[in-house]
């Protein structure tokens, strides 16, 4: 092989890996609804903003719960959505903790610690990342398996309803993807 063709070679080969590398941006499922995953979820998503280009998250399940707006009223509903309805948080203010929830008593206390050591609070940490530019998407099937519907959910700039074939696309080409 003579100089020349290896050196068009190795090109191509660069132009192949620049083509197929991950961009600097973060992906994330978010699908749990305890207090303390989500605190978690919103603290790594407003971080990642400030130093990656872009920072989606994709709520599912049972986090789907903490986009709802507790000052909204939903438009009328059947039977087992309203259950669901009532059964789930409605809203970041309703979410209590997975672990050492001690009856509602390590919430109360969770949030107390928060506000004493000037740590925003869940739907602060909304604002900031909406600030930031944080895109989230809800999993439009969870959110009519669960009764939920668009009109119900916080006033979030970058919300958009999505299904899991828009995440696998846009984490496809992610730098770092992450399961919370």
């Amino acid at each position: 092989m003579t100089l020349e063709e290896r050196i068009a070679s190795l090109e191509s080969q660069v132009e192949t890996l620049s083509a197929n590398a991950p961009e600097d941006k973060l992906s994330m499922v978010v699908f749990t609804g305890d207090l303390d995953h989500l605190l978690a979820a919103m603290i790594i998503a407003t971080g990642s903003s400030a130093m990656f280009e872009k920072t989606s998250l994709f709520f599912t399940f049972w986090a789907t719960a903490a986009l709802r707006d507790p000052k909204k009223t939903p438009p009328p509903k059947n039977l087992i959505s309203r259950m669901f309805g009532m059964m789930l948080p409605k809203g970041a203010p309703a979410l209590k903790l997975g672990n050492m929830n001690m009856g509602g008593m390590g919430t109360v206390m969770m949030k107390g610690l928060m506000k004493k050591q000037n740590i925003l609070a869940l739907e602060e940490l909304f604002k900031r990342a909406a600030d930031n530019g944080v895109e989230i998407s809800v999993c439009e099937m969870s959110m009519h398996l669960m009764g939920m519907t668009k009109e119900e959910m916080i006033d979030y700039p970058n919300l958009k309803l999505a299904g899991v074939a828009s995440f696998l696309q846009n984490a496809g080409s992610s730098k770092s993807t992450l399961f919370i």
